[in-house]
Parts: C-alpha cells; structure tokens; sequence
C-alpha cells in the first residue's frame, strides 16, 4: 500500500489486505478453519438462547476474541519461520507465548458459554 493513500482509498486497500489475511489464514491453518466453523455453529445459537442482548454479545465476542488471537498468533509464527526454521530458543518462546495466548482466549471463552448458558438455562 502507498503510504500516501489516504480516505476512502487507503480504506478499500486496508479491507483488501484483511480480506488476503483471512484467505491465508483459511488455506494455511487449520485452527483458524476450526475456530471459524465454531463461530458459524455458535453464532446462531447465541443469537436465539433467551439470554440478554449483553450476554449475546458476550457470549459471540468470546468466540471472535478465540479467532482474533489465532490470527495474531498465526502471525508471530509466519514471522519467526520466516526469518529462520532452525531451532531458537527466542523462536520457540515466541511460538509458545503465542499458543499460550490462544489457550487462555479458549478457556476464557468456555468459561463465558458455560456461565451464561448454565445461569440462564439450567434450572
């Protein structure tokens, strides 16, 4: 991108870079497709739950915040193999912290589902 595009154009390239974003990350990771297909299945359901408006939203943004993350930590792992394949201990720090990240985003939005679901739901 030109870093001199400004307004509306630099906009229409940004959500072009997006959308090459997200098209790498559906050929090249299978977490993300996973994640994806999650939030397909768990949208719908969160949408129709006698829950509040809130709590949807909780209970959606969770499963956003999941992918979020996995984008982001798709990323620490395209740069580090990028810059080399041989075994590093910065690299693998940067690789685990990055998976870490995802599992605690996981936990965090398990736990959201099961909250919500069971306080609303479950008699």
């Amino acid at each position: 991108m030109n870093s001199k595009q400004t307004g509306f154009i630099r906009l229409i390239y940004a959500m072009k870079y997006s959308w090459l974003g997200l098209c790498a990350a559906w050929r090249s990771e299978a977490a993300f497709r996973q994640e994806l297909v999650a939030f397909w299945i768990l949208s719908p359901i969160a949408l129709f739950l006698p829950v509040t408006g809130l709590e949807k939203l909780l209970l959606i943004g969770s499963v956003v915040a999941v992918i979020v993350i996995e984008l982001l930590n798709s990323a620490i792992e395209a740069v580090v193999d990028r810059i080399g394949l041989e075994k590093h201990e910065l690299s693998g720090q940067a690789k685990d912290m990055g998976s870490a990240a995802v599992l605690l985003t996981l936990i965090m939005a398990i736990l959201t589902w099961v909250y919500i679901v069971f306080s609303n739901i479950v008699i």
